[in-house]
């Protein structure tokens, strides 16, 4: 008999190379916030992925980059305190891209992780084949990764393969949730992330990353329908009328 596997993996990466995408499409469920907007996940959301030999915890970062104010210090924080809790590392970067100095940022702390760094070009499905090998050679010179595995987390493609060399780093271990559950957060805050997905999406830029959104009260009226009372918070008075 096989053993069991578990493990808590982090997903690291310069805003929008697509990390919520990836932990949406593993799971199978919404879990994480997507938008065009910078800095959209502002929590370690964990999605649990379990398979029959395996249990993966994805912890979903918010995007790394030098902090220009007290938020994105926070966030920062956030993102360099994940790596000492995790079993892997996920450096996720848009192969679609040149390396930035973001990039250069991320892997110079990366460096200094101990745990097995995964380089994982998203965003395939955007380039010719003959493009991907140059861009894989321009990030080895920087660090050495433990994997480098090319997917689109949009389409899918090669994320299987990803999961079962993952899975292969991980260490022996328990079940930490039950069958069934895809994340530690309650139901109203994955409910308060796609309402602020929604007004992310819908709204200019005159609404920032910064809106919150608080879910009082949900109530199951049918089998098909749930009446959903939420409180959103802005900055200025001025932005209540655009959302």
């Amino acid at each position: 008999m096989s053993e069991y596997k578990s493990g808590f993996v982090t997903i690291i990466g310069r805003p929008n190379v697509g990390k919520s995408t990836f932990v949406n499409r593993v799971i199978g469920h919404k879990i994480a916030i997507m938008s065009d907007k910078a800095q959209t996940t502002r929590n370690k959301i964990q999605g649990v992925m379990t398979q029959q030999d395996a249990q993966i915890v994805f912890l979903d970062t918010p995007g790394i980059h030098k902090p220009k104010h007290k938020l994105g210090d926070y966030m920062m924080k956030v993102a360099k305190n994940t790596l000492s809790e995790i079993d892997a590392v996920m450096f996720m970067v848009n192969v679609n891209e040149e390396i930035g100095r973001g990039d250069e940022y991320i892997m110079e702390m990366l460096k200094t992780v101990k745990t097995p760094v995964f380089l994982v070009l998203n965003k395939i499905d955007l380039v010719h084949p003959d493009a991907l090998m140059p861009r894989i050679e321009q990030y080895q010179r920087y660090m050495d990764f433990a994997e480098i595995i090319p997917i689109s987390a949009l389409e899918g493609h090669n994320v299987d393969h990803f999961i079962n060399v993952l899975k292969s780093y991980l260490p022996e271990g328990p079940q930490y949730y039950p069958d069934g559950q895809i994340s530690d957060h309650p139901e109203q805050f994955v409910v308060s992330e796609l309402i602020r997905e929604k007004i992310l999406q819908t709204t200019s830029e005159e609404i920032p990353h910064a809106i919150g959104v608080n879910v009082e009260r949900m109530t199951q009226e049918s089998e098909d329908r749930v009446h959903i009372e939420a409180v959103i918070y802005v900055e200025r008075d001025s932005q209540k009328g655009i959302v």
